[in-house]
């Protein structure tokens, strides 16, 4: 079962980092739309605890994060690749800096002008999880702060394009192109002009330009359901054990729990693999069959239950 299928919603920044990564690749996908805030509960039982958007699916394997899921876009798909010159490293890091200290500036920067079209089960569940307010009071109060991170961002994207390059890197598409470009592209989608106004747009726009005009690839509609029946049939594909030498100190087999940096309940499974990039844990349930969750390293913690 090689399909891949996307668990996604068109709101979601991170969502359009990997359609975008999708289209470039001109890839056929299935898109499973799911809702803005859980519960979701025909792509819950797949996910061991995880709820972050998007997650790639490819039969009984599930791929967490868009560091991951780019990764694994690319080892599968590998022309044209995302990662110019095996640059791994270098993207991995400017993708990092991109997700971490832009995402969140402009996404509040957005809601200080929309939030009050932002439904109120929306604002609850992400206080609850990220304890972050996203209201429009809350957004106000933090907008000075958040343009002036934002320009301090966009500025620095502007040097790296500053002697006509077509890309952060060189003539070619990277990862790090994406992350750096799905910030500015929620802003300028929901905040309109107003929001930017307020933000060095202008040096940038070429640049956003070409990443916008690659597209999604080619999309098909899957309902939830199916991409669950579609794991429950599966089998996850082989993957190697844990090294001895492994940082995490365990092993295959053992119950792990892994935690982010938010809150909410940990994501618990069974390890099953691990080395330098990432790690795989085993979650099994009578709807989804036996399924292998994936997470990169950078960004989750892996710990003994």
């Amino acid at each position: 079962m090689t399909e891949l299928i996307l668990h996604h919603y068109d709101l979601s920044p991170f969502s359009e980092k990997i359609r975008i990564a999708l289209g470039y690749k001109k890839l056929d996908w299935l898109s499973v739309e799911i809702s803005i805030w859980p519960p979701r509960p025909d792509l819950a039982p797949m996910m061991a605890g995880y709820r972050r958007a998007p997650v790639l699916q490819i039969g009984a394997d599930v791929y967490c994060d868009t560091l991951l899921i780019l990764r694994e876009l690319d080892r599968r798909h590998p022309s044209p690749t995302l990662y110019p010159g095996a640059q791994l490293g270098l993207v991995g890091v400017l993708s990092l800096w991109a997700d971490e200290k832009m995402f969140m500036s402009g996404a509040t920067l957005t809601t200080s002008i929309i939030g009050d079209g932002v439904p109120e089960a929306f604002l609850k569940d992400r206080i609850g999880f990220m304890k972050h307010d996203f209201s429009k009071a809350a957004s106000l109060r933090e907008l000075p702060l958040n343009t002036q991170r934002m320009h301090a961002a966009m500025n620095w994207l502007a040097d790296m394009l500053r002697d006509g390059r077509a890309f952060l890197l060189g003539d070619a598409l990277s990862a790090a192109d994406l992350s750096a470009y799905h910030p500015l592209w929620f802003i300028a989608k929901n905040g309109g002009e107003e929001a930017q106004a307020m933000l060095p747009y202008a040096p940038l726009r070429a640049w956003m330009d070409r990443i916008g005009a690659i597209g999604h690839g080619r999309r098909t509609a899957l309902v939830a359901e199916e991409a669950l029946a579609i794991a429950r049939r599966a089998t996850p594909a082989a993957v190697g054990g844990v090294a001895a030498n492994d940082p995490c100190g365990l092993n295959s087999g053992d119950a792990v729990l892994v935690r982010t940096e938010e809150a909410g309940e940990p994501i618990r499974g069974t390890l099953v693999a691990a080395n330098a990039d990432a790690f795989v844990i085993r979650n099994e349930n009578e709807r989804a069959g036996v399924v292998h969750v994936h997470f990169p390293r950078v960004g989750y913690n892996l710990l003994a239950a």
